[in-house]
């Protein structure tokens, strides 16, 4: 047993010595704990806070995460693919500089047209300074989680995660704010870990306060290609949150957010091997290899965890509390079409990799129409499932568009 055991420690330094399953694993390291952290922290929150306060606070999460996902510009992609090709320091402090300076831009406009966005999150107004502050905050630990998974050092990476992990001592002292505290609890640690981890790039020979505008120019292309395409692939998540909102109300925004959080810990395992494998395909690294091997591994973490989370979900949900179990057939479904969000996020590293801007828009595209659409169609119709229907249905027809596509071109 114990030559076994050897053998087994010996296998598992071997695959870490590869740099593609290396940064997955602590990619993955980073995913199943952020997803640990986060499932202990709506446990206590949804012990401590009304259900009402918990789809408030969702809702404002989701805008949060919607104003950096837009504030990005593409650049944090262009930052993965560039970085082995060009000055690290130039794009490190341009991509900083240009991020940060966006999203105060993307939050004042989302806080001055606030009443058309979303009207039930005026409330927000009079906490407009800290509501700017905290997305500048998430942006720029975004960005240098960014640039150690792009120095292949997600090690780097998996310590941030853990020190957004704070949140959960937050949660106890400020339950006295309501729905703000909530908030509070949950943006606050991205100031922390900017501080702690912000000197951490420049043990990489970085400086700061230095822009190239000439890479800017060469990446434009790129840049918007992707940024385009990041906001078409992740806003769709962060936008039917504010419809079921509007639509189905606060407790069932609520219920949306809990198995949407807890069938996204899957989603996590295809982005941390999609993710690797565009650092690598960025090196330079044989392509066809290094895609097999990527859903190899991705694969066979996937079935396992699907088939657990589809069997056993049941007990997540009525950890957090026996009302989220109405949640739970959304949760079974969305888990289901896990599968299908692993062969999308491979063809996307791949393009990304190739620079095929146009693939990658019209793939994003098609993601987006979908999965909204179908939602705010379903959700009128079948009501909070019909968001499950939706996500499987809009994924599920992308995935054989690209199984077409490979079939008709032999590879990719």
């Amino acid at each position: 047993m114990n030559i076994n055991l050897d053998f087994k420690i010996k296998k598992f330094k071997l695959y870490l010595k590869d740099p593609l399953y290396k940064n997955s694993f602590f990619l993955l390291l980073s995913s199943i704990s952020n997803g640990a952290i986060g499932f202990v922290f709506w446990i206590i929150a949804a012990k401590m806070y009304p259900q009402e306060d918990i789809g408030i606070t969702t809702a404002l999460i989701s805008s949060m995460t919607l104003i950096v996902i837009l504030s990005g510009v593409g650049l944090d992609q262009s930052l993965i693919r560039f970085f082995p090709e060009r000055d690290k320091n130039s794009i490190f402090n341009t991509i900083i500089l240009t991020s940060i300076i966006s999203s105060i831009m993307f939050a004042i406009i989302f806080l001055a047209g606030i009443n058309i966005w979303s009207p039930k999150l005026i409330i927000i107004i009079e906490y407009t300074p800290l509501f700017i502050l905290f997305i500048s905050a998430n942006t720029l630990s975004s960005l240098i989680g960014i640039t150690f998974i792009a120095s292949r050092k997600a090690n780097f990476y998996f310590l941030e995660t853990l020190l957004l992990g704070s949140k959960i001592l937050l949660l106890v002292p400020l339950v006295f704010l309501g729905y703000m505290g909530l908030f509070i609890s949950f943006a606050l640690p991205f100031l922390i870990s900017t501080i702690f981890l912000l000197f951490l790039p420049f043990k990489f020979n970085m400086k700061p306060l230095n822009i190239d505008v000439s890479f800017l120019k060469e990446s434009i292309y790129f840049s918007s290609g992707s940024y385009i395409t990041n906001l078409l692939m992740t806003t769709p998540s962060q936008i039917i949150s504010l419809i079921t909102l509007n639509v189905l109300g606060a407790k069932l925004t609520a219920d949306y957010f809990m198995a949407y959080s807890i069938s996204s810990l899957l989603f996590m395992i295809p982005y941390s091997f999609s993710s690797s494998l565009f650092v690598e395909g960025s090196h330079g690294e044989p392509l066809h290899k290094k895609t097999l091997k990527s859903l190899l591994g991705m694969f066979s973490i996937l079935i396992p965890m699907v088939l657990f989370f589809y069997f056993f979900g049941a007990f997540f949900l009525e950890f957090l509390g026996k009302n989220y179990l109405e949640g739970l057939s959304l949760l079974k479904i969305l888990s289901l079409s896990s599968f299908f969000v692993a062969v999308c996020s491979t063809y996307i590293s791949l393009k990304k990799i190739q620079k095929d801007v146009k693939s990658l828009i019209l793939l994003g595209g098609l993601i987006f129409v979908f999965t909204i659409g179908l939602s705010y169609l379903f959700m009128h119709i079948f009501g909070l499932i019909g968001i499950g229907y939706a996500w499987f249905t809009g994924y599920g027809l992308c995935t054989i568009i690209i199984l077409i596509i490979i079939w008709k071109n032999r590879w990719i």
